[in-house]
This record gives C-alpha cells, structure tokens and sequence, in this order.
C-alpha cells in the first residue's frame, strides 16, 4: 500500500490555535539546544574538574572522582531523569521539595532534565579529560615542578590546555549525544523536538511528516554544530603535536 504524504501538514495551525506545526517543531528545538547548552556547561565544569583530581596523587579524591564516574555511567539515563524528576524533591526539605514540584511548565521539567543531562555527560567528560591528561608525556608535568609551578598552576598552565586540544574529537562526540540524549527529556514532560513531534503525531496521524521533519531539524543541527566544533579543533591544534595517535590516546 503506498503511503501518501502530506507536507502541508507542517504549515497548518497546530493544537494550541496559534502557530504552525513548523513553528512547534521550532520551538521545541529551541528547549532541546538550550536544555543542550545547560546541560553541557554543568558537564565541561564538572567534569573537568573530576577529570582532573583523578590523576592527582590525592587517593581519596581519586576514589571519589572514580566513584562518581561508575556511579553515573552505570545508570541509564532514563532512570536519572526519573530520579531527578520524581524521587529527589520527595527527599528534600518539605518546603524546598514543595518549591521544586510546583515551577510552572516547562521550567519543573526543564530544570531536573538539565541537571540530569548534565551529571550523566559530566561522567563521561571526566574520563575523557582523564584520559587526554594521562595520555600526555609525563615529561610536561615534570617540567612545570622544574619551573616551580604548584600542581594548580602546572594543571592550569601546562597539562589541561594541551589536553583538551587532545580531546576535541571525542568532546565532539559527546557534544553529538547530549544533543540527542535530551529528547529523553519528554518522559518527564519537557515538550523539546522530539515531544513536539509526538505531539504533532497523536494529533494529526500523520506519523512519516512529523518523525521525518524532526529526523531533518536533527541532522541539520548536529551537522553544524560538528563542523563548528571541527574547526575549533583545527584552531586550537598545536601544529606537530596532535595527530591520529595523539587523538586516538585521548579517546580511551
């Protein structure tokens, strides 16, 4: 039976009687870059810094840093949001739980989903800075002790710029991911692309436009935000140092 597609679709007024379909998709794409771009700063943060006190002497913050790494790797991200969204204000203070489950839409789904999002990736930047410090030669951690650098200043000042420009490709990837990882979100009721384009599906049936349309705004997205972030790796990269085997290094 050949399936009949209907375009038009996309530019008739969507359930709330004021926009298109298009510009519901729009928007949600909107929630998922900002929810994205959130999520990404607690993960670059956060991750850096547990990325970084893993390679420190110190056992106990090596531990810890492990700890946190398995903990959050380990558990689907599904059951995090879960967690976020459900579990946690029920653990809280009454007044402060209270607070948190009475936000108005969409920011009580949009603030548990960036925190969720963000320590889920940050687990995964960690390993990633740990293994772009790691992988550099240990005569440049000695060198900053020669210089008389503190471990700060030698982390600050020699190791983690080196490393990151190691890291990019694999960042990238994770960049990649984070973007797709928030359609998640829409278990816990935050409307980003892929809930819009849910909605537009129970609403109208036309299942092939609304999945194919968002499929389109995904790959267009993730498109430019890979070419942005490649050349940011090529603007960075210190010519003779990053090749093939230095990148494939970081990325273990």
């Amino acid at each position: 039976m050949k399936y009949n597609w209907n375009w038009g679709i996309l530019w008739q007024t969507s359930i709330d009687g004021q926009n298109t379909w298009i510009m519901m998709l729009i928007h949600g794409l909107g929630w998922t870059l900002f929810a994205a771009l959130c999520a990404g700063v607690i993960a670059l943060l956060l991750g850096s810094v547990i990325g970084v006190v893993r390679t420190t002497d110190h056992k106990w913050l090596v531990r810890l840093g492990n700890a946190y790494v398995e903990l959050f790797r380990n558990i689907p991200l599904l059951v995090q949001l879960f967690l976020w969204f459900f579990v946690i204000p029920e653990l809280l203070p009454k007044a402060f739980g209270s607070a948190i489950k009475q936000m108005p839409p969409p920011w009580g789904s949009f603030v548990p989903a960036v925190i969720g999002l963000g320590l889920f990736t940050a687990a995964r930047v960690a390993e990633q800075v740990r293994a772009g410090i790691q992988s550099l030669p240990r005569g440049q951690r000695m060198a900053g002790t020669a210089l008389g650098l503190t471990q700060a200043q030698t982390y600050r000042h020699v190791l983690l710029p080196m490393a990151f420009r190691i890291i990019m490709p694999p960042l990238t990837s994770e960049t990649m991911n984070l973007i797709k990882n928030t359609s998640v979100a829409l278990t816990i009721g935050l409307v980003e692309l892929t809930a819009a384009a849910r909605s537009m599906q129970e609403f109208t049936f036309q299942v092939f436009e609304a999945f194919t349309a968002a499929t389109v705004i995904y790959i267009i997205v993730n498109l430019v935000v890979v070419n942005l972030l490649r050349w940011l790796e090529k603007s960075v990269a210190v010519p003779g140092f990053i090749g093939p085997a230095a990148v494939g290094g970081g990325g273990h």
